[in-house]
Formats: C-alpha cells, sequence, structure tokens
C-alpha cells in the first residue's frame, strides 16, 4: 500500500545561506522527503538581501521572509505578529504538516503555535541540549515547555537528546521519537592517495565559541604541540574565541605549526579535513555534532569529549573519547596517534555509508509524520487544560496566549477569508515516485 504523500512546511531560523548542523539538517532532509513525493517548503528570515521566495535544487521553496534576526540568528520575538504571514504561506501552499527545527528559534515557536491554533498538525526536533540550573537555560525550558505542551509528535536526534528534551519539557517519552542526523558520504570522500604519517596533521572545524570548547584549545593545543614535534594543526571557524586562539599561538609562538583558516564555506570543508590525519572536536555540549560524521566520511579518526550524545555517534574504533579536560584531551590526542597506522580511510568511509544515510533518517521522518496526522484533532476547550500543567502563574498565562492567539485567527480569517486566498500551483509531478523526478 502506497504511503500517504505529505504538504510539509519547515520552519526554523536558522537556513542557508547561514552554515550548520540545523540548516544541513533541514536541508538534506527537505531533499530527501522531496525524492519520496512529499511537498516540502521552508519558511525561515531574510538572510542580508536574500528575501523572498527562492528555489534550491530540486525545486525546494524557500520563503525568505523579510524580517531581520535580532540576536544570534534570531528574529525578534513577537508572539502574534507572525500570524498573518506563518497562515498565509500555510494557506496558499496547503500545508498539512508544520515542522519546526531547533529550540532557540523563535519563529519556530511562533509558527507551531499559530498551526495548532488553526488546527494543523505539527512536529518539532530539538536539535541541542540544555542545562536546568542557569538563568537562560531556565527561560529556554519554559519556552519548550510550552510549545511541546501542545505538539502532536517530536523527533531527537539522539538518546540523550530525548531524555534531556522530556525532562526539560515533560512531555510524555511515547510522543518523542529518536531520528539521527547523517552525513552526504557522497560529498565528503577522503582522499584518493593516503597521507604521510611523517608530519601528522589534526585538523578543528568549529565555531569558536565556549559552547564548543575553544577556551579548551587554548590549554589543548600547546600542550599537544609540546609532547608531539611532528604534530600540525589546521584550525577553521570563526567567533568570539578567535581572538584567544590567536594570542595562544603568539604566546608560545607557534605560527609555523597552527594554521588559523578562519570561516570555511561548506563547499570547501571536505579539502580542509583530507589535508589532515586526526580530527578534534571539544565540545563542551552537543545533542549529536554533524562534524564528527563529516570527518569520518573523510576517513579521519576523531578525538572529541565524551558530553551529550557524542558516545552514540561512531564506533569505538573511529572515535577516542575524552573528559572534557585537557589532561585527558591530550591523552586522547596521543591514544589516537598510536592508532593512526591502524586507520584505512577508504574503509572507514564504506562503514559510514552503511551507518548514515539522510533517505534513511527521511524515511524514519516519514513514520512520525504518519503518526502525528493519525493523532486525535481537538479544539481549543480540549487543548487549553495541557498549558495549565506548565505551572502555576505560568499555565494561566499560556491559557491567556492562546485565547489571544485563537481571537487573532478569527479576526484574520474575518479580514481574508480561507476562501480568499489564493492556493500557489505545484512545479513539477508533486507525489511522483523517485525516480519520475530527475527534471526538478
Amino acid at each position: 500500500m502506497d504511503r500517504q504523500k505529505h504538504r510539509i512546511l519547515m520552519v526554523s531560523d536558522f537556513f542557508f545561506p547561514n552554515f550548520g548542523g540545523v540548516e544541513s539538517h533541514i536541508y538534506y532532509l527537505s531533499q530527501c522527503l522531496l525524492k519520496l513525493g512529499h511537498k516540502v517548503v521552508v519558511m525561515t528570515h531574510a538572510y542580508g538581501n536574500r528575501s523572498g521566495v527562492r528555489y534550491v535544487t530540486n525545486g525546494l521553496k524557500v520563503y525568505y521572509v523579510p524580517w531581520r534576526p535580532f540576536l544570534m540568528q534570531n528574529t525578534l520575538p513577537t508572539l502574534f505578529l507572525t500570524f498573518p504571514v506563518v497562515r498565509t504561506i500555510i494557506i496558499r501552499e496547503r500545508i498539512s504538516v508544520v515542522h519546526g527545527h531547533q529550540a532557540f528559534s523563535t519563529l519556530c515557536h511562533e509558527a507551531l503555535m499559530h498551526a495548532r491554533t488553526m488546527g494543523y498538525k505539527v512536529v518539532f526536533t530539538d536539535h541541542s541540549l540544555y542545562g536546568f540550573a542557569d538563568a537562560g537555560s531556565i527561560h529556554m525550558n519554559k519556552v519548550l515547555q510550552f510549545t511541546l505542551a501542545d505538539i502532536d509528535q517530536a523527533i531527537c536526534v539522539s538518546h540523550t537528546s530525548k531524555e534531556n528534551t522530556v525532562l526539560r519539557s515533560g512531555i510524555s517519552p511515547e510522543k518523542v521519537f529518536m531520528v539521527p542526523n547523517a552525513v552526504d558520504t557522497a560529498m565528503f570522500t577522503p582522499s584518493p592517495e593516503r597521507l604521510s604519517c611523517d608530519e601528522i596533521v589534526i585538523v578543528v572545524i568549529s565555531r569558536l565559541v565556549y559552547r564548543k570548547g575553544a577556551d579548551l584549545l587554548v590549554e589543548v593545543i600547546p600542550e599537544v604541540c609540546r609532547l608531539f614535534p611532528k604534530v600540525r594543526f589546521i584550525v577553521g571557524g570563526d567567533g568570539p574565541k578567535r581572538v584567544r586562539l590567536e594570542e595562544m599561538r603568539e604566546k608560545f609562538s607557534l605560527q609555523d605549526r597552527v594554521e588559523m583558516l578562519g570561516a570555511v564555506p561548506h563547499a570547501q570543508v571536505r579539502s580542509v579535513l583530507i589535508s589532515g590525519h586526526i580530527f578534534l572536536n571539544s565540545s563542551l555540549t552537543e545533542a549529536f555534532c554533524i562534524a564528527i560524521l563529516e570527518a569520518a566520511s573523510c576517513g579521519l579518526l576523531t578525538v572529541s569529549t565524551r558530553v551529550g550524545g557524542v558516545p552514540e555517534v561512531l564506533p569505538d574504533d573511529m572515535i577516542v573519547l575524552a573528559e572534557p579536560a585537557p589532561e585527558d584531551m591530550v591523552r586522547a590526542v596521543k591514544k589516537a596517534i598510536d592508532m593512526l597506522p591502524g586507520i584505512n580511510p577508504q574503509v572507514m568511509h564504506l562503514q559510514m555509508k552503511k551507518l548514515y544515510s539522510w533517505d534513511d533518517v527521511a524515511k524514519r521522518t516519514e513514520i512520525v509524520y504518519d503518526r502525528a496526522v493519525q493523532s486525535l484533532t481537538t479544539n481549543l476547550l480540549d487543548r487549553l487544560p495541557r498549558y495549565l500543567t506548565c505551572g502555576a502563574w505560568a499555565g494561566k498565562l499560556f491559557c491567556l496566549v492562546m485565547i489571544v492567539n485563537y481571537l487573532l485567527w478569527c479576526f484574520l480569517e474575518f479580514l481574508q477569508p480561507f476562501e480568499g486566498i489564493e492556493e500557489v500551483p505545484d512545479i513539477g509531478p508533486l507525489h511522483a515516485p523517485s525516480d519520475s523526478r530527475d527534471d526538478l
């Protein structure tokens, strides 16, 4: 029996031309869902001069809504002002499922709230881990609790991420699926010629921020260079902590052994990776980490901190784990150097092709959409008690927000009825089998 075809709206503040794990996930998942015959549309905010409707590979339609980022690529939280645009896109594209990505995406939370008010099925994917004690995490957890109080299904990218999301939001574990990230193994291939081990190159590609362990690198790199005269570092990435790395390089006179590349375009990441033997990941928190998948697909042995969902990602013969402390990281690098003679990049690449595939991720996400569509449709009065469980005061506030949102929806229906919004014709053979979509 043919699987039901869905019309999906992906919503997040994070999408191309910005680069990162969430952006890659949305793009590759959308491409594979298109191959499976689903309709996929992406909604994000404007990036520089990139505003309006754009089409990318295979006819993937992207709405770059003309709102400017307010902080860390997030739009300004407005609660209700995004409703008219979200409503228009959903109706024009005849959307059946709204899929929001990333817990700290303002646009994601607001779009899911509006979609539930309109009675549409909603799915949320959490890509990050958060704590429970600091002020920022407490605030974010309460926002997540509000969004997931009335969600149809949720997705997490690792088992650790699932446990973290359930604890933070109070959502029923039965509603949460674990669907991992993947890697485009056709794009990330090893070097045709095996590198000599006369000089060992350790590659770091990361945003140079506190969360990614940039401060840890400042302590680890000089010690590794002192212990291993034949080791050289290539550091790709930019961020506020880049200054500390530059200062470290000057302080220990490592200009000839630590190369700073700055921001690396995604298309050039492979060329940087294949110039090295070991990939070093120093993240302090990580739900999954696509970067180590890309490195392993290129045949690099990985050294990583043992945090979050990282231990779930690669087999033991592909990764050396360490505690997020300088001494243990140095020990792990030494162990990785000793393992290098037994590493075959081509064999590692073939193993990655078997382990991770975006096509498999898309098929597993299809099941989540099917489950969401089959869930019961409830009215506002049935949904309000769910928000009351979010806290003595927060619950009442959340109920008030949803009531105002419902009244705003009624007002928008009066100003511009559903029937008065023109539907957009589909480009290409929508819902065609994957082997007949080559012309898109």
